[in-house]
């Protein structure tokens, strides 16, 4: 007997939100996820783009609001390649916001599958996997030693660094760009006047702009937080490549604020720091066998405020599809059309947000190639 109908590789918003949809459909998933707990690392701090209108098709989001403490609301505004997009003098927003840190969505999509009845095992890393006509197994090393477990299909939703595609021997071609993101939710001292526009008047530096400042050494770009602090970002070409999952620290930051403004930047409370990088990259395919890539297994945009939309979207796509393979109801070649759709906007994504690199770092067209 087969230990799930899928077998779920990433306990990321993806991984949870495919488990939940496929429960929804009558299948029974497994999700492993090699981190004993939730993450507390910072990383996506909200969503917005088509999932939330699913979302909202699913009833989810009042839990979702409650999650956050705030109501969906559209976006005053959005970044685009180092530009502030200000949607305020338009009648309607083309963009809805959902302000929930990651690890709180996380929670509530995790609670979520697992009333709907999917299973979870955390600290449970996936080794290897290999398939044949039937079923697919995974190789699995877990608290009390190694273990397999074998299900109809299995989807790769960990990561960009993914052993799932890996072992499928799918290529994951594309481009890194030298750019290092600093990230952290701060207040300031009294000794930082923040004037009636949003901007910041620093004592020494002088007035620093609301959103997004350009120096010979990087960008520097701020905005307003409900609670009263500010969220900031530093971005900095560096040679080295940047491991997301390495705490940063307080000090890496201001160090980072000083090289780009050529000034310190008096801060109070610093919280969620965070550092990443930017890489363009595409699974050559989504799918080997009964092997299925979604998230960063499948794709990496150079942007921010995509990537979580577009996974989830990922999931969604996917899941009716296995459902109905495994449920028997399926017309032949239905599960293919999850590479085909998903690959094409994908691609679609890749163009828009290269488009917005070229523009944040000023590339022209021979620079771009």
């Amino acid at each position: 007997m087969m230990d799930a109908d899928v077998v779920i590789v990433g306990a990321g918003p993806v991984g949870l939100m495919l488990a939940g949809e496929l429960c929804l459909a009558g299948v029974r998933p497994l999700v492993l996820e090699r981190q004993p707990r939730l993450r507390d690392t910072p990383k996506a701090s909200g969503f917005n783009g088509q999932i939330v209108e699913l979302l909202r098709y699913r009833g989810l989001l009042d839990r979702i609001e409650a999650a956050s403490g705030r109501p969906v609301v559209p976006a005053p505004g959005a970044p685009f390649g180092g530009v502030h997009l200000d949607f305020s003098h338009l009648a309607d927003s083309p963009v809805r916001a959902v302000h929930l840190p990651q690890s709180r969505l996380e929670r509530l999509l995790g609670e979520l599958a697992g009333e709907l009845g999917a299973g979870e095992r955390r600290g449970h890393e996936v080794a290897g996997v290999s398939q044949d006509d039937a079923t697919v197994t995974a190789d699995v090393r877990g608290p009390d030693g190694p273990y397999r477990v074998t299900a109809r299909y299995l989807a790769g939703c960990d990561g960009a660094h993914s052993k799932v595609r890996e072992a499928a021997g799918i290529s994951f071609p594309g481009t890194a760009y030298p750019e290092v993101n600093r990230l952290a939710q701060v207040t300031l001292p009294d000794s930082v006047t923040r004037l009636d526009n949003g901007d910041l008047d620093v004592p020494g530096l002088g007035r620093i702009r609301a959103g997004f400042t350009r120096t010979g050494r990087g960008v520097f770009g701020f905005g307003s937080l409900t609670h009263g602090g500010l969220l900031i970002q530093t971005t900095e070409d560096e040679a080295a490549e940047v491991r997301d999952d390495a705490p940063m620290t307080r000090t890496e930051f201001q160090d980072s604020i000083r090289r780009v403004l050529g000034a310190d930047l008096p801060l109070a409370d610093v919280t969620r720091l965070s550092r990443y990088g930017f890489a363009a990259r595409q699974a050559e395919r989504y799918r080997d066998g009964r092997i299925l890539l979604a998230d960063d297994a499948a794709h990496q945009f150079p942007a921010t405020g995509i990537g979580v939309n577009f996974g989830m979207t990922d999931a969604v796509n996917l899941a009716w599809k296995l459902a109905a393979v495994i449920g028997g109801w399926a017309p032949a070649g239905l599960l293919d059309t999850y590479h085909d759709e998903r690959h094409f906007a994908g691609a679609r994504a890749l163009l828009q947000t290269q488009a917005q690199v070229a523009l944040r770092r000023g590339l022209d067209v021979a620079e771009r190639g």
